[in-house]
Parts: C-alpha cells; structure tokens; sequence
C-alpha cells in the first residue's frame, strides 16, 4: 500500500531537482508526477495522468453504485410485473443489477472526465499562480522518511497533507 504524498513547488528547476533527489532516494519514477497549469513546460516530468486529473475515478465509483440499485429495483418490477407471456427467475435481479452497474460506470466517469479531482481543489489557486503540484506515492513505511528528507533539502517546498491509500493498480 502507498501513501501520496502533495508538495507545492515554485517552479520547474526546484521541481526537477526535487525528483531528481526522489529518484536517489529509490523513488520510482512512475510513482512521481506533477500538475502545472497550461503553458509549463514540463519535459523530462511526469505530468499527471487524467486519473489524477480528473474525478474519473470518484465519478465510476458513484455510477457503480447508482447503477447497480437502479438495475436491482428494475430487475425487481420486471419480476413482479412480467411482461405477457414471460416467465422471469430471480436471476433477472442480478442480470439487471449487474447490467445497471456497468451501465451507471461508464456513463458517470464519462461525465467525471470533464470535471478536476475535487481532492485537488486547495491546490487550483497556487497552480493557477504559475506553481507546481508534486504527488509523490510512497509506501506506507517510508512516509516519515521522505516528508523528512523533503523538509530539509528542499525548504522551498510546500507540503500540502497526504490522501490515506493509494490503491495499487493506477
């Protein structure tokens, strides 16, 4: 299990000389990413992908559930309300729930795609002033560590908290 870490950097030399101590200190590279308003040249950065960007994720999650309960009710009054000459099983619930639930994630992280991550929202004024958001995901033990070595080498860097769990496949 990792841990994300947020940081606020001035600008792109302090945000490459901060990965570039990361990376010595055995952070993988895929696990470092940043966020910068548009117009930031950031080649040789891992720019944040739309999973980080946007409330994709949140938004599947949400439609999963919605769906999956409309579908459970529809599934429910197709049983108590067959159509004329049709013989349902109970199977129909799951059917239309697992129908519903697939149904509301697509359509909910379709919309979602279009929306900037709500976990993102304390950090929008400081990168629309030209600053740049590190997320960096750290394993759980190694949390401490790195906020320490942070602190005292890169004193320009803003720390801005840490997401509980990060789930292993992003």
């Amino acid at each position: 299990m990792r841990r994300r870490l947020y940081f606020m950097l001035p600008d792109v030399r302090n945000t490459r000389q901060m990965v570039n101590d990361l990376l010595l200190a055995r952070i993988e590279d895929q696990h470092i990413h940043v966020l910068a308003k548009d117009g930031v040249p950031l080649e040789g950065l891992h720019e944040a992908s739309i999973l980080q960007k946007t409330d994709i994720a949140h938004g599947a999650e949400t439609g999963l559930a919605v769906g999956g309960a409309i579908g459970i009710f529809a599934g429910l009054a197709a049983i108590l309300f067959p159509p004329a000459g049709v013989s349902l099983e109970l199977v129909t619930i799951l059917i239309a729930a697992l129908i519903g639930a697939a149904f509301g994630a697509w359509v909910s992280s379709m919309i979602a795609s279009g929306i900037p991550n709500s976990r993102l929202k304390t950090f929008e004024q400081g990168i629309a002033q030209g600053r740049i958001l590190m997320m960096v995901d750290v394993p759980i033990s190694r949390v401490d560590e790195i906020r320490k070595l942070i602190a005292s080498v890169h004193p320009e860097a803003s720390p801005g908290g840490m997401e509980p769990t990060i789930p292993a496949f992003p």
